[in-house]
């Protein structure tokens, strides 16, 4: 995907090794407990669908899933501080979607903390509702967090 959008130019495409560096930086900068640089390079390495934005080149966001038979699993989605609240995280989604649909996947699932707010407003906002619950599955400062589980029908 490439279009112009307030004359800078967006795009949507493949990870690759080379940016893993601007990747773990916008991890740790994110995350109290961030996945490794050797996460994301077994993630590349052992094809699952990992996905950056960048912005006039400049690597704002990134995506991690996994796509077993018709179902994906959402691992990790992070759009860089500065560049939050202005939709990019709606539409790294969005082109997740249509990506998915083209794959003829049927569910997306994820796990999201409770104390993320603006996460699972966004995950609302495009369809995807709470399944369930996962117990202390986040580390958190003083032991767990637990997640919820949500999930949409792509075919929606």
């Amino acid at each position: 995907m490439s279009s112009i959008q307030n004359s800078l130019l967006v795009n949507f495409s493949e990870m690759s090794e080379k940016d893993i560096v601007d990747v773990l930086a916008i991890e740790q900068e994110s995350y109290g407990y961030p996945w490794s640089e050797k996460i994301f390079y077994d993630c590349i390495n052992n094809n699952y669908l990992c996905r950056v934005l960048t912005l006039d080149d400049n690597l704002i966001g990134y995506l991690i899933s996994s796509l077993v038979q018709d179902e994906c699993h959402i691992m990790n989605l992070c759009v860089k501080k500065e560049y939050r609240n202005f939709g990019y995280g709606k539409l790294i989604l969005n082109e997740l979607h249509k990506e998915l649909f083209e794959l003829k996947c049927k569910i997306i699932f994820l796990e999201c903390r409770p104390s993320n707010n603006s996460a699972l407003k966004l995950y609302q906002s495009l369809g995807y509702n709470e399944i369930g619950k996962r117990r202390n599955y986040y580390p958190a400062p003083n032991g767990y967090e637990d997640a919820i589980i949500l999930a949409k029908d792509i075919k929606k």
